[in-house]
C-alpha cells in the first residue's frame, strides 16, 4: 500500500510542476520538483482525486535534468518557438504567430503512413470545432465507448497528464513540428509527462469525465497555444490525415473549416414521418442524449412519455425530434 501511494504521489507531482523559465534561465527539473508547494499540492490532491493514471513503462522517459537553452533546445520540441517546457497548465498563454506579408506557415506532418495514427477506432465525429452554445468549442469531438483506446495522432513528447475540471482526465503532446495535440475526458491516463511517444502509442482509455455528456473523445490542435479545427488536419469519418504537409493561415486560427463539418450523433435515424431517434448505448443519460442533440431533458419526456427518472436500456430508440 505504502508503495503504491508513493509511485502514485510520485507520478502527481509529475503533473502539477511547471518548468517555464525565460530564455537562457539555467533550469533543472529535478529542482523544480523538489518544491515545498508541489508536495502540499500533491497531497491535497490525492485526498480529492481518485488518481486513475497507469503509466506505460515501454514507452522512453526523456531526461528531463537540463543544465541550461542549449539542453532544452536539443531536448524539448521546438523549445525555440514556445521558451518553455510547462506541464502544469494545459494550454500556454496564446502568443502571436509570425506570418510573415500574409503567408502560410508550412507544417510537415508526416513522411510516411506509419507517422500517423487516427486518435480513436470508431471515428465517428459527433460535434464539430466552432461556435457552441455561446463560446468557441476549440475542438471537435469523436465518438468512442468508456474503456476504448485513444491513440497518439503523431509522435511527440508528453507535456501534459492530468485531471481537470474542464477536461477530466486529458493529455497534451507537443510535436516536434511544434503542433500540440489535446485528448481530454478519458476514463484513465497511461503516460506521464517526459515520456515520448510515436504515432499510434496508447495515452488512454476513452471515458466521460470532466464537464462531458456522454462517453467520446474531445480532441485539439493548437499551436502556441492557439486553436485552430483539427478538421484542417484530419477527415474524421474517413480516419484519415488529409496531406502529408499543413499550411496554417492568420484566417485558420479559431475558424472552423469552410464549410464546416457537420455535426451527427452516433446511432441515430429518421424514419419517414421525419422523426429523429437516438438508441441508447452504454453510459447514455435523458442529460447526455439531450446535450448531443441541442433539447432539453423536459423534451425528451414528452416525445417518448417517460420520466426524467426512467431508467435507459442499451438498444432502446428514444425519440429526439
Amino acid at each position: 500500500m505504502f508503495r503504491r501511494l508513493f509511485f502514485t504521489l510520485s507520478v502527481v507531482l509529475l503533473g502539477t510542476t511547471s518548468y517555464a523559465q525565460p530564455s537562457g534561465y539555467l533550469e533543472s527539473a529535478l529542482e523544480m520538483m523538489a518544491d515545498t508547494t508541489s508536495w502540499l499540492n500533491a497531497m491535497e490532491y490525492l485526498k480529492s482525486k481518485k488518481v486513475t493514471i497507469y503509466p506505460t513503462p515501454n514507452l522512453p522517459n526523456i531526461n528531463l535534468d537540463l543544465k541550461g537553452l542549449s539542453d532544452s533546445l536539443s531536448t524539448i520540441p521546438s523549445y525555440a518557438n514556445y521558451q518553455n517546457w510547462d506541464i502544469q497548465n494545459i494550454w500556454h498563454k496564446k502568443r502571436n504567430v509570425n506570418f510573415q506579408n500574409d503567408s502560410a506557415l508550412i507544417f510537415q506532418l508526416i513522411v510516411d503512413s506509419c507517422d500517423f495514427a487516427f486518435p480513436t477506432d470508431i471515428g465517428r465525429q459527433t460535434s464539430p470545432f466552432g461556435p457552441r452554445w455561446g463560446r468557441l468549442h476549440a475542438g471537435l469531438d469523436l465518438d468512442l465507448d468508456t474503456g476504448d483506446p485513444v491513440y497518439s495522432m503523431f509522435e511527440g513528447l508528453v507535456r501534459i497528464s492530468q485531471f481537470s475540471d474542464t477536461y477530466g482526465n486529458v493529455v497534451v503532446v507537443r510535436h516536434p513540428n511544434g503542433l500540440e495535440t489535446l485528448y481530454a475526458h478519458m476514463s484513465a491516463r497511461m503516460v506521464v509527462p517526459g515520456q515520448y511517444v510515436q504515432a499510434g502509442n496508447m495515452l488512454g482509455l476513452g471515458g466521460n469525465t470532466g464537464r462531458s455528456y456522454g462517453a467520446h473523445l474531445h480532441f485539439e490542435t493548437r499551436y502556441l497555444g492557439n486553436p485552430f479545427d483539427p478538421a484542417y488536419l484530419i477527415t474524421p469519418n474517413q480516419k484519415a490525415l488529409k496531406s502529408n504537409v499543413f499550411e496554417l493561415t492568420k484566417k485558420k486560427l479559431s475558424a472552423p473549416t469552410n464549410p464546416p463539418a457537420a455535426p451527427t450523433t452516433n446511432n441515430n435515424s429518421k424514419g419517414n414521418s421525419g422523426n429523429k431517434y437516438h438508441t441508447v448505448k452504454r453510459g447514455d443519460t435523458l442529460s447526455s442524449i439531450a446535450a448531443k442533440n441541442r433539447t432539453t431533458v423536459s423534451k425528451l419526456c414528452k416525445l417518448n412519455k417517460i420520466k426524467a427518472t426512467t431508467n435507459l436500456k442499451i438498444g432502446q430508440k428514444i425519440k429526439v425530434r
